[in-house]
């Protein structure tokens, strides 16, 4: 039996040692190796179903790494070039509609913001539509919705305040008056009939 636990042990070790060289690392975020190119960049916050075959479709263009190969197959060098792709992505002739930030507000530059960079622009944008005082920050500041949808039913937060139904005003009118005693004569027999 110990010898059989000492044969499990390499066996295990040898698992997750494959586990741990089938995660990647690229733009902040760890990837599953076994995912191919375009599914893997598109775990990565700010890359799409499209940017990520675009890329993919560029990456093939300039290094000859097709789209159906796993991630974890992959050698540092080439993790490394996708990784400069992104972060300069003119250089891979991807077209400009397909980018997440075109004419930036103040560099006006076309540019592809991914993982935390894309979070804290996103964040100054909002900052910056609240100090500015545009409609936009109002909505932003008061939690409302931005985009014109309809508030009427949908967004709410805070106590619930619903219609009053027919069955809730008549228990809260039966609790309003008072009980009488029992067996006190009702006060309907005991009025004469009109005739």
């Amino acid at each position: 039996m110990a010898e059989e636990s000492n044969e499990q042990k390499p066996k295990q070790e040898q698992r997750e040692k494959q586990k741990a060289e089938s995660i990647i690392r690229i733009a902040g975020r760890d990837i599953n190796g076994d995912l191919d190119i375009p599914s893997a960049l598109s775990q990565i916050k700010g890359i799409g179903q499209n940017f990520a075959n675009a890329l993919a479709i560029s990456i093939k263009s300039l290094y000859g790494i097709d789209k159906s190969t796993k991630l974890g197959s992959l050698n540092e060098d080439s993790i490394e070039k996708i990784e400069e792709l992104l972060n300069d992505p003119k250089k891979a002739k991807i077209p400009l509609y397909i980018f997440n930030r075109r004419n930036d507000r103040e560099t006006g530059a076309d540019m592809h913001l991914v993982g935390t960079d894309l979070i804290v622009k996103v964040r100054q944008d909002i900052e910056n539509d609240i100090r500015i005082q545009s409609w936009r920050g109002f909505r932003h500041r008061y939690g409302q919705k931005v985009r014109g949808q309809k508030t009427r039913s949908t967004g709410r937060t805070g106590a619930t305040v619903g219609v009053t139904k027919k069955t809730a005003e008549a228990a809260a009118k039966a609790a309003q008056t008072p009980a009488k005693p029992v067996g006190a004569p009702s006060t309907e027999a005991a009025a004469p009939a009109k005739k």
